[in-house]
């Protein structure tokens, strides 16, 4: 990777998560945002529809949208019907509840469209005690729906102290499901924050991931788990934080940000209420500075070509700011269990 992509990031964003709103029908455990209600000054229609037109003439190829349940909004259909219109590649986020056969019928046509249900575990029992009663079956239902159709479907799960234990027999629901497994990674932001010591997995359940990894080539982790890499999977992803430079998050309000884990208002790099999105991404103060940031305390580590000192949000959400260094990376894993 060139110093000039690092310094400068590319013209526009590959990718942009827009979460489209707050509200959510679920009060998850580990919510990066504690949705629940929607948020003051969400983008009405017309505003969303402007966007997607500033978004899609900067060039950014795929819109992944989150929330809050995406589905909650009566104009969601109508903010993806005009990302498919202009050729945009969309993935959804969803708990899969809000679901049924017409509608995954409707979002099948496109052609441009992904969806990931959540499902944070391979047991009923996990998995309601982390979203909610219900929610195994309910998700498990959307999924069936899903893989009836044309849709492109993942299970994305985010692992916890609580599932670490059944992220294989995931991979195994999954396949028998005829779906994909995407693992995310848990971060102290939102509801999670509140819930972090409940939750976190330990460095030895991180390293027993991490080992797993190496022999599921097929199993999705994003940009999340750079940091636990290991040596195997290396080139199947990102090694290093995208943040500002391949990608950028979308709050339900216009604002922008580095990523969905920084939502904060030190991070905010301008709203589409004031200026352009081309506008925030080429001269942002807050872009231009994730884009030159370095994590110098990881320098001289062996592991610091395969991931550039690791995850700028957790490290902030940690206390240490976002220079200061990925507490969860392998080596500090590998160093607590030993």
């Amino acid at each position: 990777m060139s110093n000039r992509f690092v310094d400068q990031g590319l013209s526009a964003p590959v990718n942009l998560t827009w979460e489209v709103t707050l509200a959510c029908n679920l009060r998850c455990r580990h919510c990066l945002s504690s949705s629940g209600a929607a948020g003051p000054g969400e983008l009405g229609t017309a505003e969303a529809l402007e966007a997607v037109d500033q978004l899609h003439r900067a060039g950014v190829f795929q819109l992944n949208f989150g929330g809050g349940e995406p589905f909650i909004r009566t104009d969601f259909e109508a903010i993806l019907d005009a990302c498919h219109a202009r050729g945009m590649v969309t993935c959804i986020s969803t708990n899969g509840t809000l679901l049924d056969a017409a509608r995954v019928e409707r979002l099948s046509r496109s052609g441009l469209v992904a969806i990931q249900v959540s499902l944070d575990g391979a047991r009923r029992e996990t998995c309601d005690a982390l979203r909610g009663d219900g929610t195994f079956d309910r998700a498990l239902r959307a999924l069936e729906l899903l893989r009836e159709s044309a849709i492109p479907t993942s299970i994305n799960t985010v692992l916890t102290g609580p599932n670490a234990g059944e992220i294989p027999a995931l991979y195994d629901l999954a396949g028998s499901l005829g779906v994909s497994l995407r693992v995310s990674r848990f971060r102290p932001s939102g509801r999670g924050a509140v819930n972090w010591d409940g939750l976190r997995p330990s460095p030895a359940q991180l390293l027993a991931f991490s080992t797993w990894l190496t022999s599921t080539a097929s199993v999705r982790t994003g940009d999340s788990f750079f940091s636990l890499t290991p040596q195997e999977r290396q080139g199947l992803g990102l090694n290093l934080c995208g943040a500002a430079k391949l990608t950028a998050c979308l709050g339900p309000d216009g604002s922008l940000y580095p990523c969905a884990f920084l939502q904060r208002e030190e991070f905010r790099a301008g709203s589409l209420r004031e200026r352009s999105f081309q506008e925030i991404w080429d001269r942002s103060d807050v872009f231009r500075s994730f884009r030159s940031l370095r994590i110098h305390s990881c320098e001289d580590c062996h592991r610091y070509d395969q991931c550039h000192g690791g995850c700028p949000a957790v490290a902030y959400h940690l206390g240490r700011g976002v220079a200061g260094g990925d507490p969860e990376c392998l080596v500090n894993c590998v160093t607590s269990c030993a």
